[in-house]
C-alpha cells in the first residue's frame, strides 16, 4: 500500500510566519512609541531608545526623549505583554477544552479577576513597600477561585465536564462577578472614576512598574504553558487518548489552568478588563499555522502583542487628546473579526470545504 499523502499548501511554513510575526511586532512597536499627539520619527525613535539601553540619557531637559522612552515606551511594552498573555492563555484554554469559544472571558476568569482587583481598590488592600502588588496578587487569587469554583460546579453537573457544560457555568458566573463589581463600585465613593475606566481596559498612566510587575508573571505562564505543548497536542486528541500515551491528565490540566488563572489576573491587575483578544487571536494564528501548539503558542504571542499595541495607539490617538477604553477599541474590532471567521468558518461547512 502506498503513503497517504498529506494536503500541501494548507499552512504558511512556520520560519515564514515566525519572520513575519517578528517583523509584524517590532514595526508595530516602533510605530506605537513615535506616534502621539508629540511626534518623532523612527530615527530619533531609535536614537533615543539606543542612547537609553546605552545609558546615554543624561539630557533629562529633552521633553520628546523624556516622552518616548519614560512614558510611551512602558505603555507600549506593556501593552504587548498583555496581549501576548491574554493570546497564549486563549490558545491553552482552547486546547485544553477543545472549544473554539474558549478563552479567560467566556470562561469567567477575566470576570474573578476583575471583581478581585475591584475589591482591592475599593477596600484599599496594600502590601507595605510593593503597593501595586496587592491588586495583582488579589486579581490572580480571584481568577484562580474563580476558576476552581467554576470547574468544581461544572463537575457537580456533569461528572464528565464536558466543553458545553464548562462554557455555560463560566458565562453565568461571568454574570454573577459582574453584578458583584457592579455593587462593589456602588461603594466606591472617592475611587469611582478610578475603577469605572479601569473595569473597561486601559494603560493610560502605566510606568516602568507596572511592566517590572508584570514580567515574572508573564515569564512563568508563558514558557510553562510551551514547555506544555506536546501535552496540549494530546489532549486535541480527546483526555483519554492523551492519558493512553502517558500524560498525566488531572496533573497536566491543573498545572495549565493555574497558568492561565497567572496570565489572566496579571493581565487584568496592570490593564483593567480587555475582552476578545484572547479568543480572535488564537483563531486567526491556528487558520494559518494549523493545531501545533509548538507552533500556535509563540506566533500567538507575537500577533497578540502586535495586535494590542495597534489598539491601544488607536485609542490614544483616535480622538486626541482625549483618549479610549481600550477594552471598547478590542470589543469592536475583535467582534467584527470573529463574526467574520464564524460567518466563513460556517459558510464553508455548509458548502462541503
Amino acid at each position: 500500500m502506498g503513503q497517504v499523502k498529506k494536503p500541501a499548501g494548507k499552512h504558511i511554513s512556520f520560519s515564514l510566519l515566525l519572520g513575519i510575526g517578528v517583523s509584524l511586532f517590532l514595526g508595530t512597536l516602533f510605530l506605537a512609541v513615535s506616534v502621539g499627539s508629540i511626534g518623532a520619527s523612527v530615527g530619533e525613535t531609535l536614537g533615543f531608545l539606543t542612547d537609553w539601553l546605552l545609558g546615554r540619557t543624561q539630557d533629562a531637559d529633552d521633553t520628546l526623549l523624556s516622552i518616548v522612552v519614560h512614558i510611551r515606551m512602558p505603555r507600549v511594552i506593556l501593552a504587548a505583554l498583555v496581549g501576548a498573555a491574554l493570546s497564549v492563555a486563549g490558545v491553552a484554554m482552547q486546547g485544553l477544552l477543545k472549544n473554539p469559544l474558549a478563552d479567560g472571558s467566556t470562561l469567567g476568569i477575566t470576570s474573578g479577576g476583575a471583581l478581585g482587583a475591584v475589591l482591592s481598590i475599593v477596600l484599599g488592600i496594600s502590601l507595605p513597600f510593593l503597593p501595586q502588588a496587592a491588586l495583582a496578587l488579589m486579581s490572580i487569587l480571584f481568577s484562580f477561585l474563580s476558576l476552581a469554583f467554576i470547574l468544581s460546579l461544572s463537575y457537580k453537573i456533569d461528572y464528565n465536564l464536558s466543553t458545553q457544560t464548562i462554557i455555560l457555568t463560566g458565562v453565568i458566573f461571568s454574570m454573577l462577578a459582574g453584578s458583584l463589581t457592579s455593587l462593589l463600585v456602588s461603594f466606591a465613593g472617592s475611587s469611582l472614576k478610578q475603577v469605572v475606566f479601569w473595569s473597561m481596559g486601559s494603560f493610560s498612566g502605566r510606568n516602568w512598574t507596572h511592566v517590572l510587575l508584570m514580567l515574572p508573571f508573564f515569564g512563568v505562564g508563558v514558557v510553562w504553558l510551551f514547555c506544555l505543548s506536546r501535552e496540549l497536542n494530546a489532549f486535541s486528541l480527546g483526555e483519554e487518548q492523551a492519558r493512553y500515551i502517558g500524560v498525566n491528565t488531572r496533573r497536566t490540566k491543573l498545572l495549565i489552568l493555574v497558568m492561565v488563572s497567572v496570565l489572566v489576573g496579571i493581565s487584568v491587575a496592570v490593564s483593567g478588563t480587555i475582552g476578545f483578544v484572547g479568543l480572535v487571536i488564537p483563531h486567526i494564528t491556528r487558520l494559518l499555522t494549523g493545531p501545533d501548539h509548538r507552533k500556535l503558542i509563540p506566533l500567538s504571542a507575537l500577533f497578540g502583542a502586535s495586535f494590542l499595541m495597534l489598539t491601544d495607539l488607536v485609542a490614544r490617538t483616535l480622538f486626541s487628546p482625549a483618549e479610549l477604553p481600550i477594552g471598547v477599541v478590542t470589543s469592536f474590532v475583535g467582534a467584527i473579526l470573529f463574526i467574520y471567521i464564524f460567518y466563513t468558518q460556517t459558510h464553508n461547512k455548509t458548502k462541503g470545504i
